[in-house]
């Protein structure tokens, strides 16, 4: 077996519209298409960065909680590749979200630093 790529990350929202609104608003994320699953009452929003799906966003009632913090077990954060992590985080502030302290990745030198989705998702930004 031989995997091409990543094709997508899902992640389930606790409020849609919140949450599109972070990925489409804050983060520029595009919207490929938007699906109401009316069985599953359900929203199912595919999204794409420079023209490419990387996240289904999916709603569903009532949905468990789960640890998220960058330290608990399973899915650690997700993570998105910027050029210059002081205009970025600048661009983050100007909308009102809050990052943490920048960071230096012990083994490439380079900057990095976390900020959390509207359900408490970690998401890094990584400068080239």
């Amino acid at each position: 077996m031989r995997f091409n790529k990543i094709h997508h990350i899902a992640i389930i929202c606790s409020d849609y519209q919140k949450s599109k609104q972070f990925y489409v608003e804050i983060l520029g994320l595009e919207i490929v298409k938007e699906s109401f699953r009316k069985e599953r009452l359900s929203y199912k929003l595919d999204l794409a960065l420079n023209g490419e799906y990387i996240i289904e966003l999916f709603s569903f009632p009532d949905p468990p909680q789960r640890p998220s913090r960058p330290e608990a077990l399973g899915l650690r954060h997700l993570a998105f590749e910027v050029d210059d992590i002081e205009e970025s985080i600048l661009a983050l502030k100007n909308k009102e979200v809050v990052t943490e302290t920048v960071r230096i990745d012990e083994l490439t030198n380079k900057k990095f630093t976390f900020f959390s989705d509207p359900d408490g998702l970690p998401i890094e930004i990584y400068e080239k």
